[in-house]
Formats: structure tokens, C-alpha cells, sequence
């Protein structure tokens, strides 16, 4: 995890021409192989291998990270001085936080999450207290909310787009939970359902932002260290609690 990524800026210059858009984002999406679906935490909870301690464990975990996104994408709207990015951007943290207007209630994502932390057999009061956070895996988090209040607002849009990945592992999770995790209530994995769809919008919008942002070679090499320094923080989180409740093998 690159703990120098906010300092070091991309060079002034590059003699090597840009790539093109379609160029750039392939490389962009080179980088899901370090996404951490691979990871074999991630992998054991995926094939069916978990305890419950230790499903119990990810969910507790993971909560830390959900309810830092609405504060990092309100970090980046805070930096943000283009009105139709952050009327754009402003979804997401309705997505996550919920919201009440006009009669339209959705209780969110938060909430969703809360929801399956008590289908796996969690009281929703530990969760809140973050009593089960591992030091590793909050200052990992940290780490990412640090980097999107103090970076520009068009690197923090490009560390989102982990994005690119992340309805592959919903879906895996949707595919395989059930199959395997047949004590799980069923009804607990609607965040699920609903990230596979939402994920999808939220690239559309990151992705447009980074391929018009970083339009020279310097910028775009800039922007694959942004992507895999937020990979990188995925992928820690994962070894926190690999190492906290062990991979079965």
C-alpha cells in the first residue's frame, strides 16, 4: 500500500505520446487482476469454505469500509467545483446513506448492510460500535479517506473505479452464498442485488472523468498508480482479516 501516493505528483512531462481512450481504459481494466477477488479470503467465502465465525467476521469488518464511502464521495464533492459532476456524484452517497423526498424512501445501502450483518447472525449494536474492526483494516480505510479529502478531486474520482470489478464478485456472492450459506436468510443479500446495477451507473460517470482528465501518458501513468493504490487497500483489508480469522484451505 503506497503510503506516498498523495505526494508524489505525476511528471510535468512524458515524451511518450498518450494512449488513446480506448487504450487507456483497457489498461485500466488490466488492473482487476490485483482486485480483490482473488484474494484467498475473498475466494474461501466465495467457494462455500467460511465459518460462520468468519462470515461473521468479513461482514463486521466490511461495515467500516461502507459506511466510509458516502463520506469519501462527499470528500470529493467538497473539492469539486463542477456543478453537473457533483449533481452526478451526489447519488452515491444517496445510494449509501438512504434518503426521504417527496414521498421516495430508500433506507440505502448502510442500511442494507446492517440487514444482512443480522441475517448472518450478528446483533445490529456490535455492528454500529465497530467493536469487531481490526486496527489493520480501519487504518486501511483510513488511509483511502485521507487520500480523497486531500488529492485532487479527479484522482479520488479515479481510485473509485474499482467499480470496474466490483459487480463480478456481487454477482459470485449472489451465485454462491445461498448455495453454500444456506443458514444465511436470503432476504440479507439484497445489498447485493442492488450494487450489481448501481456499480454499473457509478463507472459510467468515474470512468468518463478519468478517460477526459488524464489525457497525456504522464497523467494516465498517474492514474494506474491511483487505481492500484486503492486496489492495494482492498487487498490489505483482506489480509487483516485473513490473518485475523485464517483462510481454510
Amino acid at each position: 500500500m503506497r503510503a506516498d501516493i498523495l505526494y508524489q505528483a505525476a511528471p510535468a512531462y512524458d515524451e511518450r505520446p498518450a494512449w488513446s481512450r480506448e487504450e487507456f481504459e483497457a489498461k485500466l481494466r488490466e488492473r482487476g487482476r490485483s482486485y480483490h477477488i482473488h484474494h484467498p479470503f475473498n475466494v474461501m467465502l466465495n467457494t462455500g469454505k467460511a465459518t460462520p465465525e468468519q462470515v461473521r467476521g468479513w461482514v463486521a469488518n466490511r461495515f467500516y469500509y461502507q459506511i466510509a464511502i458516502p463520506v469519501k464521495d462527499a470528500s470529493i464533492m467538497a473539492n469539486c467545483p463542477d456543478r453537473d459532476i457533483r449533481r452526478g456524484w451526489v447519488q452515491r452517497i444517496l445510494d449509501h446513506d438512504g434518503f426521504e423526498i417527496g414521498g421516495i424512501k430508500d433506507p440505502g445501502g448502510i442500511e442494507a448492510w446492517l440487514r444482512l450483518a443480522e441475517a448472518v447472525g450478528l446483533a445490529r449494536e456490535e455492528v454500529l460500535d465497530l467493536r469487531h474492526v481490526i486496527p489493520a483494516l480501519r487504518f486501511a480505510v483510513d488511509a483511502y479517506i485521507n487520500f480523497a479529502r486531500k488529492a485532487p478531486w479527479q484522482e479520488a474520482v479515479c481510485s473509485s473505479l474499482t467499480e470496474l470489478f466490483a459487480p463480478e464478485i456481487h454477482k459470485q456472492r449472489l451465485a454462491t452464498w445461498p448455495q453454500h450459506y444456506g443458514w444465511i436468510e436470503p432476504e440479507g443479500l439484497g445489498y447485493f442485488r442492488n450494487r450489481v446495477s448501481q456499480a454499473r451507473r457509478d463507472v459510467e460517470q468515474g470512468l468518463a472523468v478519468t478517460l477526459d482528465h488524464f489525457n497525456t501518458r504522464a497523467l494516465q501513468e498517474r492514474a494506474l498508480e491511483i487505481l492500484q493504490f486503492k486496489l492495494d487497500i482492498l487487498w490489505a483489508m483482506n489480509d487483516a482479516m485473513a490473518q485475523r480469522y485464517g483462510v481454510n484451505a
